[in-house]
């Protein structure tokens, strides 16, 4: 359509102008149809038979912080020795 045709339409709202996408998906050179799970441990086996060398190992993350510790909780002496105190506090 010319352009002047084609804003007439588009002012009249008789075309919608639509952009569709595609893409293209190929194998790649590490396609695999089996999940390998890599390892994540070393263990005495694999060092003394050598097959640590042909495993993949899952890389650490050493700037994570790990799991917050759960609140703690005060013993249970302390606990009866506050209340003691609090009591001869209250006593004078």
């Amino acid at each position: 359509l010319p352009e002047r045709d084609r804003a007439e339409l588009k002012r009249r709202k008789l075309l919608l102008e639509v952009t569709l996408k595609s893409y293209w998906i190929r194998k790649g050179s590490a396609f695999s149809t089996a999940v390998a799970r890599p390892e994540t441990e070393l263990t005495p086996e694999m060092i003394a038979t050598g097959s640590w060398r042909q495993l993949p190992f899952k890389p650490y993350n050493f700037s994570s912080l790990g799991l917050a510790p759960a609140c703690g909780h005060l013993h249970p002496l302390l606990k009866v020795r506050s209340e003691l105190r609090q009591i001869f506090l209250e006593m004078g």
